[in-house]
């Protein structure tokens, strides 16, 4: 076997991954992952409930007119009003089968998904949501079933049945009605809308949906409710901020919204579109190595073909940088000079490659041949910052004083620098956080003059507003549940168990039972760690668009609660094998476990999972994260020092390893904002890396990142800047939502019998201690009455 075959199978160890980012995976996929395998055979359970009630009508559910479907549904929301909580259980159980889709009486997973939606849509109709709701509040407030939960030693799927069910039918309904198709009915798409602001309103004892599933997820991480099933409230309120709020589609086209309504220069290009057309790099050789190589082949074989497309480079390397590239990278060895990756070839370097002699009739169609990009795919950008900055350092080399924040002013300055400035205003950017930070400090100094502020009701600030009161103890709830589903966590006796809702009642016996639990327990942890990483995304992009201190106080939240090392401990593992896990059983997930007669399960089958060549959601939990750890860091220099303190650098050019364009985006980002801080001897070992950086990562015009010189390279204060950080929060806080705001500018009463006059709420219990509060603060207090008499 020759050289370039033996590179040739390297690279096809890490082949490119076909994945296609978006808010969601396919619809069966969501599907199913909201049921654990351990609850499979509850499905017969339900369709028996429904068939016991439904048996009456002496036909099936698809053969009824529309208008009998709808008197059968009332007669189910009135059977849920029944104090027996047996009855009310059998009853949630019915109407959870008629949302999964009556699956007994189709044929196929199609039928099954067409009924499901026919059915979720008539249950919406009917009201079946809020008596949904209700129910849902009386068994988080069931003190009872918490109390015997936090006594019992080990907790099961049957301590939160109710729960689960009630969980089910809510998530199939949002869910069902998110999701658009083309044959939507016209009332179909009315309903939609109709339930989005009903999600996202505060209609639900004056809060918002998503604010009852953050409080279930405090309440279940303070171990005061063990027994709540984790793994459906996390999914529900996932989708729930989803539906209401928008997905990455929606953002992206608020965005360019907010622009226009702020005047501001349309965006430079469409972020989705770039990121979907960037191709995975590959680690190909360097430039000089591969003008060696050809020169080699046109002497040992004229008839070799020419340059071949990206993917292929890799069969010139002469060794895969990411084979053996494990922990010992910490030790930054000579070897580690080959290691990172290299997207397309420099454009410098490009025509003294692509010169081959003239081609023999091709082995591949022309259209497989290499193309190059013609230029970078992201338009430089430049802030005003930026601008400013430079003409201060010019004016202080050239005419030895500055003129603050003019940037118009060019007198004395060399025709060179007039040029710099010229290019850099075409490229400057303004930012809608800069416009509202702007319009922040303008309200601070003018609170009378400028009056009141317009504050627009959207979702996210309705939510923002619930959320704020107890916003640190519902991201610290978050970060804990995370770090309990990280595959990198070890099991400790104080950490929380997320595994309620998965663990059966009588442990398994056989080592087929115990494979199929391990499978379910893995699974069950990945796909909280997915519902986590798009939630925390999903809510720090729409916060940033509503407001840049409404993102901030979450980022500084989610930073003082250790996101950021969590995040990295995340990464801290084989992320190759975390992404290629098998933890899934397909003939088990619904609904083709309740279409197709179950086969027999055996050790093999389970070994072997699926045929995919990744996990959809594994890789999809990445990315976020990625994104997640970008958002905090971005323009934030103590939080960049962080991700160095904490030795990130090896840890994220492991998971160069996924080829895939938009994790390796991410990632290349991450180590873009800390090169300067690790020194030349990184640099220097790790050209490759410097290499994709340029080719794939926007370019700040005048962000020399790649040498290290800037003056932001300095050490920086952590507590300094992330204390000015919080005082501008705060301050914007009580402007904007303070009761008592402007409490300097209120009128004086000066009138005694007024003051007097005023009616004073005490407590319920007041007139039982007041006697004790007299004597307490009153009789025994010595009163200076001389004091009143000195000047103050």
């Amino acid at each position: 076997m020759d050289l370039l075959e033996i590179h040739y199978l390297s690279s096809m160890d890490s082949p490119n991954l076909e994945f296609e980012y978006g808010d969601t995976d396919t619809v069966t996929a969501e599907l199913s992952e909201l049921y654990s395998y351990t609850e499979e055979p509850e499905f017969a359970l339900n369709r028996d409930c429904f068939e016991e009630d439904f048996r009456s009508h002496g036909r099936r559910w698809i053969e009824l007119a529309v208008e009998e479907q709808r008197t059968y549904v009332m007669r189910l929301l009135d059977a849920l009003e029944v104090t027996d909580r047996d009855k009310r259980l059998k009853v949630a159980r019915a109407i959870l089968y008629l949302a999964q889709g009556v699956f007994d009486e189709c044929d196929t997973e199609v039928d099954v998904l067409h009924w499901s939606r026919h059915n979720v849509f008539l249950l919406y109709d009917m009201g079946i949501f809020t008596a949904l709701l209700e129910l849902l509040s009386m068994e988080i407030d069931n003190s009872q079933a918490c109390s015997s939960a936090v006594r019992k030693p080990a907790i099961s799927l049957a301590d939160s049945t109710e729960l689960r069910v009630l969980l089910s039918i809510m998530y199939l309904m949002v869910e069902t009605i998110r999701v658009q198709t083309e044959d939507d009915r016209p009332e179909w798409i009315t309903a939609r809308e109709a339930f989005k602001n009903e999600l996202g309103s505060p209609l639900y004892n004056g809060e918002p949906f998503a604010l009852l599933l953050f409080t279930m997820v405090t309440k279940f991480c303070s171990m005061n409710a063990p027994h709540f099933p984790m793994k459906k409230v996390l999914l529900l309120l996932w989708k729930t901020i989803l539906f209401t709020m928008g997905g990455f589609l929606e953002l992206q086209q608020m965005k360019v919204r907010g622009r226009e309504r702020l005047n501001l220069p349309p965006l430079p290009e469409d972020s989705i579109k770039v990121v979907r057309a960037m191709r995975a790099a590959s680690p190909p050789a360097s430039a000089m190595e591969l003008i060696e190589q050809q020169q080699q082949q046109k002497r040992g074989r004229r008839s070799r073909r020419p340059l071949v497309k990206q993917d292929s480079l890799d069969t010139y390397n002469e060794r895969d940088p990411f084979k053996n590239d494990d922990a010992r990278d910490e030790e930054e060895d000579p070897e580690d000079t080959d290691s990172g990756i290299e997207g397309e070839v420099d454009p410098l370097d490009r025509e003294i490659i692509i010169q081959p002699p003239p081609p023999p009739p091709p082995l591949r169609p022309p259209t497989e041949r290499v193309n190059f990009p013609k230029g970078l795919p992201w338009a430089p950008k430049v802030r005003e910052k930026d601008i400013e900055h430079f003409l201060e350092t010019s004016r202080n080399k050239f005419i030895g004083f500055t003129l603050g924040n003019d940037t118009e002013t060019l007198v004395g300055l060399p025709r060179p620098i007039h040029e710099s400035v010229k290019t850099l205003k075409q490229h400057k950017y303004v930012s809608i956080a800069e416009v509202q930070i702007k319009r922040e400090d303008e309200l601070q100094q003018c609170p009378m003059t400028l009056g009141e502020e317009d504050v627009e009701e959207t979702s996210a600030e309705i939510l923002y507003l619930g959320m704020l009161p107890n916003l640190s103890q519902y991201v610290i709830a978050l970060l804990k549940l995370l770090l309990a589903a990280a595959p990198t966590s070890k099991a400790k006796t104080d950490s929380i168990n997320i595994l309620a809702d998965v663990l059966p009642e009588e442990m398994p016996i056989t080592v087929l039972q115990s494979m199929k639990l391990g499978i379910d327990v893995n699974r069950h942890k990945e796909i909280i760690v997915k519902a986590i990483s798009a939630l925390l995304l999903l809510l720090l992009k729409h916060l940033k668009h509503n407001h840049i201190y409404q993102f901030e106080i979450v980022s500084q939240h989610l930073v003082f609660a250790n996101c950021i090392p969590l995040i990295l401990k995340f990464f801290n593992q084989n992320i190759m094998s975390y992404i290629s896990a098998k933890n899934s059983i397909c003939v088990l997930d619904f609904p083709n476990c309740v279409v197709h007669e179950m086969p027999e399960l055996t050790a093999e089958s389970l070994e072997a999972g699926d045929s995919n060549q990744f996990c959809w959601r594994n890789l999809f939990s990445c990315i976020n994260l990625l994104r997640i750890l970008n958002k905090l860091t971005k323009w934030k220099h103590s939080r960049t020092m962080m991700l160095v303190v904490f030795k990130s650098a090896p840890i994220l050019k492991r998971a160069l390893k996924v080829k895939q364009a938009m994790m390796q985006l991410y990632v290349l980002k991450l180590l873009k904002i800390q090169t300067k801080y690790l020194g030349r001897q990184w640099r220097k070992s790790n050209m490759k890396t410097m290499s994709a950086i340029y080719q794939k990562v926007r370019h700040r015009l005048n962000d020399d990142w790649a040498y290290g010189n800037d003056i932001d390279a300095r050490p920086w204060d952590f507590q300094a800047e992330e204390c000015a950080l919080r005082e501008s929060i705060e301050k914007f806080n009580s402007r904007r939502y303070d009761k008592n705001k402007n409490g300097d500018f209120m009128p004086v009463d000066n009138c005694l019998q007024s003051v007097l006059g005023q009616r004073v709420d005490l407590p319920e219990d007041f007139h039982y201690s007041y006697e004790m509060w007299l004597e307490r603060e009153v009789f025994s207090q010595p009163i200076q009455w001389e004091g009143l008499l000195q000047d103050p």
